[in-house]
């Protein structure tokens, strides 16, 4: 047993290099009122919302100290019953400290509030390098994306955080250089009564490979435990795009932990848009 770097590691055999297993299976019923296809990535897929899919996950992290401090790795492959993609590499990425390199969700996958309406970001995950300083009180973030392979497109983000009593504020930034284009979001959450509220804008000033469609949004939620097992979030967003379409989307999501690394999430949203869409989902997720 390895407990230096946290529960669920133990020595590879022979080394001083502590590894954990993990992952989580989930199965998930999804429906949609228009019977519209599944998009991915912005891609029609051919296969209906209304369905069954099984994913799976597994990871695995590793973790040694070192004359330059901590070094550590994460990798993470996945898979899904509809075969879309195969097993896939979900992400891999090496850390030394506050450094981090590999193919990974950035820092703008964190965008948005919590539940299932928020649509600022188009794409979050690449090939990248950033460094995150992080103190008791604040934490500060530079990264650099490779947005895409084929015309050499790169991106930088930005990251500020800071924690003030039960306020949290951050700021994102992100700039596409080859589109010469950039977007900037804040939120702010507070532990208010029972649970927490949070709110946030953003604003981007054309479409990049970071926003696709979506000029600015400001969106607001409030999670709270209505038990000890149940937490229940509404939320709700305004949307205006770059073809000056606007829609108002709201949800509730609600997450039910029937046992230590079992929950069900379910969710109904509404997208008033010009489809004035419902959809939703069912989700059995166990973790370990």
């Amino acid at each position: 047993v390895c407990d230096a770097f946290g529960t669920g590691y133990f020595y590879i055999p022979g080394t001083e290099t502590c590894l954990k297993i993990g992952g989580e299976v989930r199965f998930a019923y999804d429906w949609n009122n228009n019977d519209a296809p599944r998009v991915v990535n912005g891609t029609a897929t051919g296969i209906n919302i209304d369905d069954f899919q099984t994913r799976a996950r597994l990871t695995f992290q590793t973790a040694n100290d070192s004359e330059v401090g901590t070094i550590g790795s994460f990798v993470r492959l996945e898979a899904t019953s509809d075969g879309t993609q195969g097993v896939s590499l979900h992400e891999a990425f090496i850390t030394v400290g506050g450094f981090k390199a590999g193919y990974f969700n950035t820092w703008a996958d964190d965008i948005g509030i919590s539940g299932e309406n928020d649509t600022f970001i188009s794409n979050a995950k690449f090939d990248s390098v950033s460094y995150t300083y992080a103190a008791d009180a604040f934490t500060i973030g530079l990264g650099v994306d490779e947005l895409r392979q084929a015309d050499g497109a790169f991106g930088i983000q930005g990251l500020a955080s800071t924690t003030l009593g039960a306020v949290t504020l951050t700021l994102w930034g992100g700039y596409d250089t080859k589109a010469d284009e950039g977007y900037v979001v804040g939120k702010g959450s507070a532990d208010i009564g029972p649970g927490t509220f949070e709110l946030y804008a953003g604003w981007a000033s054309d479409p990049s490979h970071y926003v696709g469609t979506v000029e600015w949004t400001v969106g607001a939620a409030y999670g709270f435990k209505a038990t000890e097992k149940l937490k229940i979030t509404p939320s709700v967003n305004f949307v205006e795009q770059f073809n000056n379409v606007d829609y108002v989307t709201g949800g509730v999501l609600a997450s039910y932990a029937v046992a230590s690394g079992l929950k069900v999430d379910a969710t109904v949203d509404y997208n008033k848009g010009d489809s004035k869409d419902w959809t939703g989902f069912v989700r059995l997720i166990r973790s370990f």
